[in-house]
């Protein structure tokens, strides 16, 4: 079996699991509670805290957990526009994000808020001129991912960065569930980003645990009222084995994280190398180090993308359409209809996402079915 959707969901490590039962086993007690179980859980919990704000340099008081990325994404949006709606009814956000972001919007402007959606060029990269002209006196919130579930693309993060140094009034947030451990934090990570979004099952974790970033000074409002946890910021009975589990899988994701993104960049090399050598192939995922190392998107033109998913899997090899929250429902592609791909072209896209368990010898496997598949296309075209 050659597993290639790793942008969907990765493995969990099984260090990360035996962490997990662990944690279950001997810290079961309420966080909140005040006897001795309640404390050894809260110490567990504030252990977590404290390693996963160091492993990112961040004050542990600034990382505050959540079920993942889409409760991350909804939380900082529509908390934001909660306690800045005084202040302005304005976002700013691109045409290619997550639909956590852009779910979250549409409901927004259900209730009167108004969004921009800055454009993208051919590669799915916003221009920074785009969203300076944007920005208005009531302008609350900046939202645009550090990298692109679909085809990869690393957004100018910088750039949008010294924009935004000249209003310091306006929450930058950037969805990071995509970037970690790729070796890509220099490029995503800017001091004024206030607001970041990261999901656990992206890395080794655990499904149903995330965290986000949030700066200190900056304040969203609460989105899930309760018993006051995490500071009054996100109530709910912490899911302690989770998050522990989660803080290790966050060290492994880290630790040798250059060789590992080495690595994944070599395969992306060698696939895109060869797709460019067959006939009706389009590739939307680039090799310039502005693309993340582990995300391939391409079309076999003439045959649906999920057709083409089902061939790899009779060979048990496991890729996705572009996005899989949007596959099992048939969305098209948010993304490629932004980089102004013609309809026909997006439905035969398919991805294929790496981590560092994959190895030369699967790429190896991939493409001699890839080829097969790809002449079995031609023959019927």
């Amino acid at each position: 079996m050659i597993y290639f959707d790793n942008s969907a969901t990765t493995k969990i490590a099984p260090s990360v699991l035996a962490t997990y039962q662990q944690v279950s086993e001997k810290y079961w007690g309420n966080p909140s509670s005040l006897h001795h179980l309640g404390d050894e859980a809260q110490q567990m919990l504030a252990s977590a805290r404290r390693q996963i704000a160091s492993l990112l340099h961040f004050d542990s008081k600034e990382i505050y957990f959540t079920s993942g990325g889409s409760e991350g994404d909804n939380w900082v949006i529509k908390g934001t526009a909660m306690e800045k709606q005084e202040f302005g009814r304005h976002i700013i956000t691109t045409s290619v994000e997550h639909a956590a972001v852009t779910n979250s919007l549409h409901q927004l402007e259900k209730l009167g808020f108004e969004v921009t959606y800055l454009p993208v060029d051919k590669q799915g990269r916003i221009n920074p001129a785009d969203l300076q002209a944007a920005v208005r006196n009531d302008t609350i919130l900046v939202s645009v991912m550090a990298v692109n579930n679909e085809v990869g693309t690393i957004q100018p993060i910088h750039a949008i960065a010294r924009i935004l140094d000249h209003y310091p009034k306006i929450h930058f947030h950037v969805d990071a569930v995509q970037a970690l451990g790729k070796n890509l934090w220099s490029q995503i990570y800017d001091p004024r980003i206030d607001f970041m979004t990261f999901s656990a099952h992206k890395f080794h974790g655990p499904r149903g645990i995330g965290f986000i970033y949030a700066k200190s000074g900056r304040k969203i409002a609460p989105l899930i009222a309760g018993g006051g946890q995490e500071h009054n910021w996100r109530s709910g009975t912490e899911n302690t084995p989770a998050i522990a589990a989660m803080a290790r899988a966050l060290r492994l994701a880290l630790t040798d994280e250059s060789r590992h993104a080495q690595l994944q960049n070599q395969l992306r090399e060698q696939l895109i190398t060869h797709l460019k050598t067959l006939d009706n192939v389009q590739i939307f995922s680039g090799l310039t180090t502005d693309f993340a190392p582990h995300i391939v998107c391409f079309a076999l033109k003439g045959a649906r993308g999920e057709t083409t998913v089902h061939a790899f899997e009779k060979q048990e090899i496991y890729l996705s359409t572009t996005s899989a929250c949007s596959s099992r429902t048939g969305d098209e592609s948010v993304t490629l209809k932004a980089m102004h791909v013609p309809d026909q072209v997006a439905t035969s896209a398919v991805r294929v996402s790496l981590d560092e368990q994959n190895t030369p010898a699967e790429m190896t496997t991939f493409i001699q079915v890839l080829d097969q598949i790809h002449q079995h296309y031609q023959v019927l075209n």
